[in-house]
């Protein structure tokens, strides 16, 4: 079986102090400070600050500006202890708006 390093598409980018982030629920009932140890266009390593344990992390959002404006929604690929290795889904085509109307 190959390893999780092995299975990368994506060039990574390294931050060696860690970027600050949040984790939230979809739903919005948590949240968990976190720290980014690498990022690329499909993925991240995340070490998660406090416990998980009873949260509902298969599918989260990462907070990466204090206003919210900078997210990604993330899925759970691996756990190991305080880190978790997640990929970043992608928001399917023509969900932003319809323009399929006719002109008559």
């Amino acid at each position: 079986m190959a390893s999780a390093r092995e299975q990368r598409t994506s060039e990574r980018v390294v931050f060696s102090k860690g970027y600050p982030a949040q984790m939230m629920a979809i739903d919005g009932t948590w949240r968990r400070d976190c720290s980014l140890s690498d990022v690329s266009d499909t993925g991240a390593k995340i070490t998660i600050e406090g416990s998980i344990a009873g949260l509902t992390i298969k599918e989260f959002f990462l907070l990466l500006s204090s206003t919210g404006l900078a997210y990604r929604r993330c899925e759970l690929v691996w756990v190991n202890g305080e880190v978790i290795g997640v990929n970043f889904l992608k928001q399917a085509a023509g969900k932003k708006g319809k323009n399929g109307s006719r002109a008559r």
